[in-house]
């Protein structure tokens, strides 16, 4: 066998790895487009979810897009106000503490309290069941409950109930959108994470023609309107809604509608509590007190009447002391 032709194509093949080689090594030095050091700072301490929730393509995208002032510093919902400050230091720049918020199904009409207008046998999705007369339900406004939203929440925070009504676990939820999006009834939307008051209706029909659809619903009697002693509760086009920055989480618009259709966690109601050793009896949360919650005489120690206490926090804010606690 003759040497020849086994070193010469090897040689060459060498050779023109290394040409090639070398020039590669040339062109990506030539041609190298330089990376933002604080682009690559911010990538690290974004979660890395990569949900299209700030409505770029992904957590590289969102990092390119604040460096180069395109999105705003607390723009990721997943990585929420720890993230924001991180990259507010990165930036040199100042970020306000914003409230964390997370979706939530605006709509408690399951199956045993909103009635069908006839039974649906075609595709298990909501997008599909809505096109087939806006969907089974009475109630146009209604969650329909496939699980469409359901299948686009990476992070497993909707769950569908045995009444077909979908639920998001607020402690998984990262904010991110996608629920939102695919939702064809809009019955999703964004509440503050520890807002424990929520109307859970949407539907704008006059109260007569929607009480013959859900149990449920707001009937725009405007009870609870009247009875909020804070103002947080407004009304426009035959729906209670809440006020969120003026809401107190005092529940007592959950206490007073007449169908339910006010959402309040009663497990959590604060009361307040007088640490009696502090108190000089200024009367000040006395007569700042919505409910006459607090009774005492003007410097004697004063108490909480529990019974009738709502855990506004108001008496809180306004002790002068700071000897009032909410538990």
């Amino acid at each position: 066998m003759d040497l020849t032709t086994i070193v010469v194509p090897v040689l060459s093949l060498g050779g023109m790895g290394l040409l090639f080689g070398a020039g590669l090594a040339y062109a990506s030095k030539k041609f190298a487009v330089e990376v933002d050091e604080r682009v690559i700072a911010i990538s690290e301490v974004l979660p890395g979810a990569n949900c299209g929730g700030c409505g770029l393509p992904g957590c590289n995208g969102f990092a390119n897009a604040v460096v180069e002032g395109r999105a705003p510093v607390n723009g990721c919902p997943v990585g929420g106000a720890e993230c924001a400050q991180k990259i507010a230091k990165i930036m040199g720049v100042q970020v306000e503490t914003s409230v964390k918020k997370v979706a939530r199904v605006i709509c408690n009409g399951d199956s045993r309290n909103c009635k069908e207008k006839f039974e649906y046998f075609g595709i298990q999705d909501c997008k599909a069941a809505a096109m087939v007369s806006g969907g089974s339900k009475s109630c146009g406004y209604g969650c329909l409950g496939f699980g469409t939203c359901l299948k686009a929440c990476q992070f497993d925070a909707i769950e569908i109930t045995d009444g077909k009504l979908a639920k998001i676990i607020s402690e998984r939820c990262t904010a991110c959108g996608k629920c939102i999006e695919v939702c064809p009834k809009q019955v999703i939307h964004y509440t503050p994470f520890d807002q424990e008051v929520v109307v859970e209706c949407n539907n704008e029909e006059p109260g007569k023609v929607v009480r013959q659809k859900c149990n449920v619903s707001c009937i725009a009697c405007q009870i609870c309107v009247k009875a909020c002693p804070f103002d947080a509760m407004e009304f426009s086009n035959n729906l209670a809604r809440i006020n969120y920055e003026l809401c107190t989480n005092c529940m007592i618009c959950a206490e007073k509608c007449p169908t339910g259709a006010i959402y309040a966690n009663f497990e959590k109601r604060k009361k307040a509590e007088i640490v009696e050793e502090n108190c000089i009896g200024c009367t000040i949360c006395k007569k700042k007190c919505p409910v006459n919650a607090i009774e005492g005489e003007l410097k004697q120690v004063h108490k909480v009447i529990e019974d009738k206490c709502i855990g506004c926090g108001v008496c809180e804010k306004k002790c002068p002391k700071k000897t009032i606690k909410m538990k």
